[in-house]
């Protein structure tokens, strides 16, 4: 999985004044939860923009009064007008407690249905996934390489190793759909 390096600086006090002197010079305040204790502090909003602004899942490393405790972004706060980041809650990483990720589904292969004119739909482009740190995949992979016209991938069809998918099994990743082309091609087929 991949990680993002930030640093803060412990905050003394904690309060709606204090956050909003620390936004005014341009940081975000932050907590880290699920140690033994809270951890505030703040910190330059952009050294956390390659995990908040990116499709993938990552996780945080981050570095308050040298002290350095592996997380994940739990919940973002953003102004309603600017869209500037307010706050930011993380959760810390412990190797022997598993966690959940709103992990993104790549698809891989080639589709014989969308070959013949089908039209591909993904309905889920993230799956919750509950694992240990060290087995949290980076993408869920699915293939589509069977995938004909009118199939469909749902999260039961998944094989996972080390990691459990928490979503509906019911629930369609992917299916492969008949396009208006293919239907009318279809129609003249029979109709002559």
């Amino acid at each position: 999985m991949k990680t993002i390096a930030i640093s803060g600086s412990p905050r003394e006090n904690v309060g709606k004044r204090d956050a909003k002197e620390l936004r005014y010079q341009g940081k975000v305040p932050a907590v880290l939860y699920g140690g033994k204790e809270q951890v505030h502090f703040a910190f330059t909003s952009t050294e956390l923009n390659d995990a908040i602004y990116s499709p993938e899942a990552s996780f945080v490393e981050i570095n308050v009064g040298g002290k350095t405790s592996k997380a994940i972004v739990k919940e973002l706060q953003f102004h309603p007008l600017t869209d500037l980041l307010v706050h930011v809650d993380f959760l810390e990483l412990f190797d022997d407690k598993e966690i959940t990720m709103e992990i993104p589904v790549k698809l891989t292969g080639t589709s014989p249905g969308v070959k013949m004119g089908g039209k591909l739909v993904q309905k889920l482009r993230k799956l919750r996934v509950k694992a240990l740190p060290k087995n949290m995949p980076q993408v869920v992979e699915v293939s589509i390489e069977k995938l004909e016209v009118g199939n469909l991938f749902r999260v039961r069809d998944l094989a996972t190793a080390n990691y459990t998918v928490t979503n509906t099994p019911e629930d369609t990743i992917v299916s492969v759909a008949m396009s208006r082309a293919l239907k009318q091609a279809e129609n003249a087929a029979k109709g002559k």
